[in-house]
């Protein structure tokens, strides 16, 4: 065969294909959490460790570009202070030596106009770090739903982070990242669990751009220090793409009180036109990278003449 010919069939069942320099929502080493267990170690590569000047570990977020982080607004109160912030990435353990991580600095946050609070909605950041990381196995980005993806009630889901244990009970030991497995819970489901009269009688509505995830019955959840971490889940193919960002709850693992997360999909125009490479996948992902697929090996047996 024609060395030449042998090159355009494999640009033509990759790049056709929709591969991308660096793809995200993949785990290569990988098959605040209360309930949680271990993750293992490079299993969630796109997670970022945000530390606040002597206040160590304040926050949580995500790798979704070279150089951008996705978190929560209210991980920074003042704007004007991101130099102060330090973030890790490829971390696995809080209080103890990382081998693969690496350090970096921040020079802009970007947040949604008329940001007020977390209860109020539009609890998300876009962080652009200094100078870009550097990817391997253990340093990856996180897929991005487009506008409109819609996760269904029951969908299993791990939300990852270095957040408290029990309330008011800090991770303890070497700080292992912890991981835990819990299911979306429909907006309406929720906003009735969070209308339950309990232990916390602040009651709050649920915006459309939220999302829940846990447990009716509690036991399992974010939790403080969580806070801008990832909600993230399964796309099929081995794929990771993020629903949620931690954004707030009444208590931790609470009876009637899950988790309440920033919707990345309603923020996709925001995303777009900050960070031109993050990568965000729909539902026909998977179909349209399959049919480009055909149509680039199509392509190479003409060349072929076959």
């Amino acid at each position: 065969m024609n060395p030449g010919i042998q090159v355009l069939i494999v640009l033509a069942a990759t790049s056709l294909g929709g591969c991308r320099a660096q793809e995200c929502g993949k785990a290569p080493l990988g098959n605040r959490i209360v309930g949680g267990i271990d993750a293992p170690d490079g299993a969630w590569p796109w997670q970022v460790d945000i530390h606040l000047g002597s206040s160590g570990h304040v926050c949580g977020g995500t790798l979704i570009a070279s150089n951008w982080v996705l978190s929560a607004a209210h991980c920074f109160p003042k704007i004007s202070e991101i130099y102060s912030y330090s973030f890790y990435v490829g971390r696995h353990k809080l209080n103890s030596y990382n081998q693969y991580e690496s350090h970096h600095s921040a020079i802009r946050v970007v947040v949604p106009p008329d940001y007020m609070d977390p209860q109020t909605g539009r609890d998300l950041a876009l962080v652009q770090l200094a100078e870009p990381v550097t990817w391997s196995v253990r340093v990856q980005p996180i897929c991005l739903p487009v506008s409109g993806m819609a996760f269904t009630e029951g969908t299993l889901c791990h939300v990852t982070g270095w957040g408290d244990t029990q309330e008011g009970v800090s991770l303890s030991g070497v700080g292992t990242l912890q991981q835990v497995k819990i299911p979306i819970i429909e907006q309406n489901s929720c906003n009735s669990m969070y209308k339950v009269q309990s232990y916390y009688s602040e009651t709050v509505d649920i915006l459309p751009d939220m999302i829940c995830a846990g447990f009716k019955d509690g036991g399992k959840d974010s939790c403080q220090g969580d806070s801008g971490g990832p909600l993230v889940c399964p796309a099929g193919n081995r794929t990771w793409v993020q629903a949620g960002v931690v954004s707030f709850g009444l208590g931790c693992a609470q009876p009637n009180r899950p988790g309440v997360y920033t919707k990345v999909s309603a923020f996709t125009d925001l995303i777009k036109s900050t960070v031109s490479n993050a990568q965000l996948i729909g539902g026909g992902f998977q179909r349209e990278a399959n049919e480009a697929l055909v149509l680039g090996y199509s392509l190479a047996l003409v060349l072929l003449g076959r």
